[in-house]
C-alpha cells in the first residue's frame, strides 16, 4: 500500500547533525535508541521510496529564537527538489513569526511543526496568538509536539495546548504521538474540537510499549475516530525499522477501510494533495 506520512524529518545538516547528537547522548546514558536511518539525504530519500512513501511533510523547528524563518527557507526549497516532499514551516514564540508565518502560507507551506519541549517556549505567548489564529484560518494543519514524552518540558502538557485549542477551536492541530504518554487525554481533545487528530509517531511499537503502553481500550476508542488519526513516522530518527510503525498500527485491529485511512487517506487530506 502507498503510504502518506505526515510526520518525517528532513533539516540542514547542521541542524540534523544536532539532533543526532542529542540522541548519541541518550544513548550514551544508557537509552538503546540507534537511529535506523543515520545515512545521507540521497540515501534516506531512496528508503522512503522503497518503503512506499508517496508523500511526506519534512517537518523542522527551531530550539532558539532567529531560527525559523531560515528553516521555513530551506523546507521550501527542499520541497522545490524532492517531489514526495510538500513545503512546511515552523515556527518559535518570538516577535517577528506572525510576519514569517504568513510569508511561509504565501509561499504554499501546507503543514507546520512547533515542537514545544525542544523550542521550550510557551505555546500560550501572545508573540504566538496571531500565528494560531492564521494557521487557523488557513486551514494548515500544524503537527505539535506538546505531550510530556520523552519527559516533560517547561511548557508540555495536553492541558496547556488545550488553552490554545480553546482560544482557537478551528484550529487543525495535529498531536504528535498521540500525547504520549497521555493517549486518552489525547483523544479526548479529538472528541472535543473537531479539527484536531492525532500522528501515530511511535506509538504501540515495542520500543515505545515499554516506556508508555498503550491503555486496554485504544482500539475501541480509536475505531469510531480513524478518519482523525494519521500515519507518523519520525522517520529517520527511529530506533528500529520503519516497518515497525506498519506493523504496530495494523496490530490494532481495524478494518480495511480504517487502516486506509490512517496510512494514506487522512494524509492526503491534510496535506491537500492530489494523489
Amino acid at each position: 500500500m502507498a503510504v502518506v506520512d505526515i510526520h518525517v524529518h528532513f533539516m540542514p545538516q547542521n541542524v540534523l547533525d544536532k539532533v543526532w547528537g542529542y540522541f548519541d547522548r541518550i544513548r550514551a546514558a544508557g537509552v538503546d535508541w540507534f537511529i535506523q536511518y543515520r545515512t545521507d539525504e540521497n540515501a534516506r530519500l531512496t528508503a522512503l521510496r522503497e518503503l512506499g512513501v508517496v508523500a511526506f511533510a519534512p517537518l523542522v523547528y527551531p530550539h532558539r529564537p532567529g531560527m525559523a524563518e531560515w528553516l521555513n527557507e530551506w523546507a521550501a526549497d527542499f520541497a522545490l527538489r524532492v517531489s514526495e516532499a510538500v513545503p512546511t514551516g515552523t515556527f518559535y514564540a518570538e516577535p517577528g513569526a506572525e510576519a514569517y508565518v504568513r510569508k511561509a502560507l504565501e509561499a504554499g507551506a501546507r503543514c507546520f511543526k512547533s515542537h514545544v519541549q525542544v523550542g521550550g517556549y510557551d505555546p500560550r505567548d501572545d508573540l504566538l496568538d496571531g500565528v494560531w489564529g492564521q494557521l487557523a484560518e488557513a486551514g494548515v494543519p500544524v503537527v505539535a509536539h506538546c505531550g510530556d514524552g520523552p519527559q516533560p518540558g517547561a511548557f508540555t502538557g495536553l492541558g496547556i495546548f488545550e488553552e490554545v485549542l480553546a482560544r482557537h477551536p478551528r484550529l487543525t492541530a495535529v498531536i504528535a504521538h498521540a500525547g504520549m504518554p497521555d493517549y486518552l487525554g489525547a483523544l479526548d481533545l479529538v472528541e472535543r474540537y473537531p479539527n484536531v487528530h492525532i500522528d501515530t509517531t511511535m506509538v504501540g511499537v515495542p520500543f515505545s510499549e515499554r516506556m508508555a503502553a498503550l491503555p486496554p481500550d485504544w482500539r475501541s476508542r480509536i475505531a469510531g475516530l480513524a478518519d482523525r488519526v494519521v500515519l507518523g513516522s519520525d522517520f529517520p530518527n527511529i530506533p528500529y525499522p520503519y516497518e515497525v510503525q506498519l506493523d504496530a498500527i495494523r496490530s490494532w485491529g481495524l478494518d480495511a477501510a480504517a487502516e486506509q485511512a490512517i496510512l494514506h487517506d487522512n494524509g492526503v487530506r491534510l496535506l491537500q494533495l492530489s494523489r
